[in-house]
């Protein structure tokens, strides 16, 4: 099965990236997902099951360690059972 992640950590920061936002993205990109898009206001990314739900994981995580206090996020199958699954 196929997913896509949407998510943003809060508190915002208009002046410069929070280091919460900076964490989940570097963890995002270092995961292996594909289809990564990174913007001020929100990211995405696309991979198989598992990638997407480790990522997600590790996410939450490091995002809530650096200083998050809220993460959105949302999760979406985007393709077939077996279609680049990891």
């Amino acid at each position: 099965m196929r997913l896509r992640v949407e998510f943003t950590t809060e508190p915002f920061d208009l002046d410069e990236p929070p280091r919460h936002a900076l964490v989940a993205r570097e963890v995002i990109e270092a995961a292996e997902l594909d289809a990564v898009d990174v913007g001020p206001f929100g990211n995405t990314a696309e991979g198989g099951a598992g990638a997407v739900l480790t990522a997600v994981d590790d996410l939450l995580r490091k995002a809530l360690e650096a200083g998050a206090t809220r993460v959105s996020l949302q999760v979406n199958v985007v393709g077939a059972a077996g279609e680049g699954d990891k």
